[in-house]
């Protein structure tokens, strides 16, 4: 789907249909906003980019951060009609198997979803039980796809380059973009994951700049950017335009590249990228117990540096 003709649906969703409202819960822990969204009319609602309470240490779980937008969603009354996933994170585990449990709503994320399980497949050597055409989710988007949240329309976009399966779903006036911008003062998404490209997550971020000005985006992660004393996971395209440090307007593909893959050679890989991304491409969860009953995470060891 060509820019132009995001930027114009997306205007058009942002136009005619009802603004919808957006509650926070960030996970200081791992950096992690997940956003519950919902439609005002029908109370139907979508979580976006939930986070499972991972002990590393002791290889323990537990649903403190979950339970919290289950409490909230019950509270208001709340149907929930989607369970999105931006991407298949690296820097926490998913809580999406456990919400819709409780919950209800369809787990999603974008087609792509298949070349990050054919990647780390092989990486974690997951053997033939692993399915690796995204069957773990029940709808995968393909770009450009138009969806509804209760009454409100919305619109899926395929915007690769921190992975290649990152999406940004634009619901009403609101864009929900995962890792691919932070904080105009703190970014972009790194581009060195397997299957990352820097050339391609310039592309994407140019796609959702392409945006009308005023749309509100909502990020996964906030790091605090030095002189920053409080968290933050909302800005506008206006901003990013004019203030992100590293693509703001007049920085040219080329510049953009050469500083991201500096800035990447530099970078230690996150703390929870081996059972995030094992757990995640599953579609949160955990591989299937074996003969003594338990469930194992793999560490490989010297894939990833």
């Amino acid at each position: 789907m060509k820019d132009s003709a995001i930027a114009a649906a997306a205007a058009q969703i942002g136009a005619t249909t009802t603004a919808p409202t957006v509650t926070t819960f960030f996970d200081d822990t791992t950096c992690t906003a997940t956003h519950v969204v919902h439609d005002p009319a029908t109370r139907a609602a979508a979580v976006i980019d939930s986070v499972l309470d991972y002990d590393a240490a002791a290889g323990g779980i537990s649903y403190r951060s979950a339970e919290k937008v289950v409490e909230y969603v019950r509270e208001h009354q709340l149907q929930v009609q989607w369970q999105l996933e931006t991407h298949a994170h690296a820097d926490h585990l998913s809580a999406a198997p456990w919400l819709q449990q409780q919950l209800g709503g369809e787990l999603a994320i974008g087609r792509h979803i298949i070349d990050v399980q054919q990647v780390f497949g092989k990486i974690f050597n997951a053997g033939t039980e692993f399915e690796r055409d995204g069957s773990q989710f029940d709808r995968l988007f393909d770009d450009g796809e138009r969806f509804q949240l209760g009454s409100i329309d919305a619109i899926a976009l395929h915007v690769p380059g921190h992975t290649p399966a990152d999406m940004a779903y634009v619901i009403g006036n609101i864009a929900f973009i995962g890792d691919t911008l932070f904080m105009p003062d703190f970014g972009t998404a790194r581009a060195d994951f397997p299957g990352g490209d820097a050339q391609r997550l310039f592309r994407s971020i140019r796609r959702l700049l392409s945006l009308p000005s005023d749309t509100a985006l909502y990020l996964c992660h906030d790091y605090q950017a030095p002189g920053r004393d409080q968290y933050a996971w909302q800005t506008t395209v206006a901003e990013q335009r004019e203030h992100n440090v590293h693509v703001r307007e007049g920085v040219n593909e080329h510049d953009f590249v050469q500083l991201r893959t500096q800035r990447d050679a530099t970078l230690n890989m996150p703390t929870l990228i081996l059972p995030s991304v094992q757990v995640n491409m599953r579609g949160g969860r955990f591989p299937e117990p074996e003969s003594d009953g338990e469930r194992y995470l793999k560490i490989p060891i010297n894939r990833l540096k």
